[in-house]
């Protein structure tokens, strides 16, 4: 199956790209590189242009003829959002449209699109697909429209889709060779191991008074390789034939910041400088995902359901990078 994997440069990108190699698919990586990196895919694999070059993105598309697009590219901070609102549409949404609009005009007609858990809004308990949307900043509302307009197009045409909607994508592939490397990290273990390993000065929790167990937000965190397995999963329920689905990624289970805090000094044998600050724009209390429903329809069944694991596997990457770094090698 010929694959056009937008923002296949980047974090959990990467990952699903690395799965589909193993899966022996053809693939080809769209990214503008804001937030990717070259050397997470093969050379052969990359492009490097942005979606709102809709010439570029026409030739890409008569050069490589995909029969499936995931769409991983976005801008994706929850706190610049607020800050940058106009950007995060433009980027977003409108550069999904330009996507759809070439789609389109060569007849791919099926897209699984990385949405993210934001486009809830704060619930005190785990959600579920059917409950209400209302997303309580720019970055959950630019999800929720895409997912809108994706459904709508399902209802128009001959077109389908899967939506799947993230909680907190943490961790790194066991080996080593690929992981989360942001330029202006906002994730708490990314956060918090680039803390344990000397490259931020401290580590701030943001937000010490919430209506949770010991005051600091609730996640669930997800190792990276169970959400890449879960994109395997929806390619081939589409390719069966599988109608137009959203499906949340998530454990089903939540850990505050401080326990995401604990679990960082343990398995980095580190103590960290940790300080207290105060709240972000647009953090939710409590997030955390009702997952049966992709468990019972994909037959999900993920692999990495433990903290300690997640952080371990994340900090094996930050020290191997921090190595390489230092030796200037790289490696996919």
């Amino acid at each position: 199956m010929k694959i056009l994997v937008t923002g296949g440069a980047g974090y959990i990108g990467s990952h699903v790209v690395r799965m589909l190699r193993k899966e022996k698919h053809s693939i080809l990586a769209y990214d503008n590189m804001s937030n990717g990196r070259e050397d997470r895919v093969l050379p052969r694999e990359l492009v490097i242009a942005d979606l709102a070059d809709v010439s570029y993105l026409t030739e890409t598309f008569a050069e490589f003829h995909p029969d499936v697009v995931m769409h991983f590219a976005s801008s994706i901070s929850v706190p610049e959002s607020v800050r940058l609102p106009i950007t995060y549409y433009r980027n977003n949404v409108a550069n999904t449209v330009n996507l759809l609009e070439v789609m389109q005009r060569f007849e791919v007609n099926k897209m699984i699109f990385s949405s993210s858990a934001s486009v809830y809004g704060a619930y005190d308990r785990p959600v579920r697909e059917d409950d209400a949307c209302s997303p309580e900043h720019p970055y959950g509302a630019s999800k929720s429209i895409i997912e809108r307009m994706l459904s709508d197009l399902s209802h128009a045409e001959d077109f389908r889709f899967v939506a799947l909607r993230y909680f907190n994508a943490a961790g790194a592939d066991p080996s080593g060779l690929i992981g989360q490397s942001t330029k202006s990290p906002t994730h708490i273990i990314e956060c918090a191991l680039r803390t344990a390993s000397g490259d931020l000065p401290e580590l701030s929790i943001y937000g010490t008074d919430y209506p949770t167990p010991d005051g600091t937000c609730v996640r669930d965190y997800v190792h990276v390789n169970d959400i890449a397995d879960a994109h395997i999963l929806a390619l081939e329920y589409l390719w069966r034939g599988g109608k137009s689905e959203v499906f949340n990624v998530g454990y089903g289970h939540g850990n505050s910041v401080r326990e995401v805090v604990d679990m960082a000094h343990k398995v980095t044998g580190i103590d960290f400088t940790v300080i207290e600050a105060q709240r972000r724009d647009g953090d939710y209390p409590y997030l955390v995902a009702d997952s049966r429903k992709i468990k019972d329809v994909l037959g999900w069944n993920p692999k990495y359901d433990s903290l300690e694991t997640i952080i371990k596997t994340a900090w094996d990457w930050t020290r191997k990078e921090s190595e390489r770094k230092n030796h200037g090698t790289i490696s996919r």
